[in-house]
């Protein structure tokens, strides 16, 4: 066994009991599929700031960050303290209330193009019904993802997500689905437009993460030139901000490539640390939904939003973490930006300064961290990455190796926290130094 692998056994013996107990009730351990990871996953049983602790008493600098939510770090105390004094009200009522109300306004005054949306609970629900959504609107039946795409379980998106192959990405899924879902590459300009072209009067929409899978960032004109190709087509643009929502900017990816989509969805960072997802866009499209437009059955759109759509602990993060962004703006997203900058380069430099072939991707606040077979090899997509980097050396090697040093990592990276101190990049970029030298050559 190599000695990286050792150390994570011998560091980790709490976590190694739970997950034997969670096989017997749960299958592979697990309740969502990234959080596996082998020989096992690290459970946890604390988290504050930037850090996490582990069952053993081991304590890391996190870059998960709750899969990307906790933008300003795990547990704000201004945000304990709203979530405290809110719910003693309630926890959920399932009725309509003024919360609802204030949130929306809110959302729809910040993002650009909300002119109306809809609560959920999660990611899933929101590209599910925004994509149910273009189809009613345009009466047409495809969709176009761009292949790699991760927008979540639903089973009309889990279609090509990983590359290169065009397959669906679980079994049980209607045999069709290659007829009603087509894929473009991510940042393959004619290959695009020529996709979308040949969809024709077929296409309903287009939906795309501004900033592409393993956080490779959009070449300039591409992400414009698929708006401007999906409106001649008569379809729908829908930005998939779930990720770079409130993250990039207070305005998200379509304020910082100067977009404008027909339909956004966006969740994560929004929740302020509880579950939540929406869908937002033009009042002509999102008025589909509306259940008091007299449209016989059949002729409106469902979005059910699920049991606990508007939960009341979301609304009260969700709307706290929301002006506290928008107050704050000019202080927080400058320092993530600096932040991501800074982990960027080091983890470059560490690797690059023994000759190890590597490649740090990313934007803003969050990185992604590739092993090619030379600096040279051009990465633009995730079909490059999965072809042209060694795969397990960033998901095993460097995630465990990075775990024995106090540092954890998912897909080779993550997403710095205004809640990532100085010191913090300065441990995390010692860590990755110490995992370079250890490096095989």
């Amino acid at each position: 066994m190599e000695q990286y692998l050792s150390n994570y056994l011998a560091k980790t013996p709490g976590s190694a009991r739970l997950y034997q107990r969670a096989l017997k009730v749960m299958p592979g351990g697990i309740s969502h599929n990234p959080r596996f990871f082998e020989p096992y996953p690290l459970y946890i049983k604390a988290a504050a700031g930037s850090k996490i602790q582990d069952v053993d008493g081991n304590e890391y600098i996190d870059l998960w960050m709750g899969h990307y939510a906790h933008i300003l770090g795990y547990q704000p105390e201004f945000i304990v303290e709203a979530l405290k004094n809110g719910i003693t009200k309630g926890t959920h009522w399932g009725i309509v209330n003024e919360l609802h109300v204030e949130f929306a306004e809110d959302i729809c005054r910040i993002v650009p193009g909300a002119e109306q949306m809809r609560f959920g609970v999660s990611g899933t629900e929101a590209t599910m019904y925004a994509i149910r959504l273009a189809r009613a609107y345009t009466g047409r039946p495809v969709i176009i993802k761009v292949r790699g795409g991760w927008h979540g379980a639903s089973t009309d998106l889990l279609f090509a997500v990983r590359a290169p192959m065009d397959v669906a990405e679980s079994a049980g899924l209607p045999p069709d689905m290659p007829d009603y879902t087509k894929t473009i590459s991510f940042n393959d300009f004619s290959q695009a437009i020529d996709e979308i072209k040949r969809q024709g009067t077929k296409l309903a929409a287009v939906i795309i993460e501004a900033v592409g899978q393993y956080f490779i960032p959009p070449e300039p004109g591409f992400l414009e030139a698929i708006q401007e190709e999906t409106r001649k087509a008569g379809a729908l643009f829908i930005l998939d901000e779930v990720i770079t929502g409130f993250r990039l900017g207070l305005t998200g990816a379509q304020g910082r490539f100067g977009l404008r989509a027909d339909l956004v969805t966006m969740g994560k960072v929004l929740g302020g640390g509880m579950p939540l997802g929406i869908v937002a866009g033009r009042k002509d499209i999102m008025d589909l939904a509306n259940p008091s437009s007299g449209r016989s059955k059949g002729q409106g759109v469902v979005i059910g939003g699920g049991t606990f759509s508007g939960l009341i602990a979301a609304m009260i993060t969700g709307r706290t973490m929301l002006h506290f962004l928008e107050i704050n703006q000019d202080e927080i997203y400058p320092a993530l930006e600096d932040k991501g900058r800074r982990v960027r380069a080091g983890v470059e430099k560490a690797f690059r300064s023994r000759n190890i072939p590597v490649k740090c991707f990313g934007i803003g606040s969050l990185f992604n961290t590739c092993f090619p077979k030379s600096d040279d090899d051009v990465l633009k997509n995730i079909e490059d990455v999965d072809l042209k980097t060694d795969i397990d050396a960033r998901d095993r090697r460097f995630r465990i190796s990075l775990l024995n040093h106090g540092v954890y990592t998912k897909y080779g990276g993550g997403a710095v926290s205004f809640a990532h101190s100085d010191e913090d990049i300065e441990r995390l970029l010692a860590a990755v130094d110490r995992v370079a030298e250890e490096w095989p050559t």
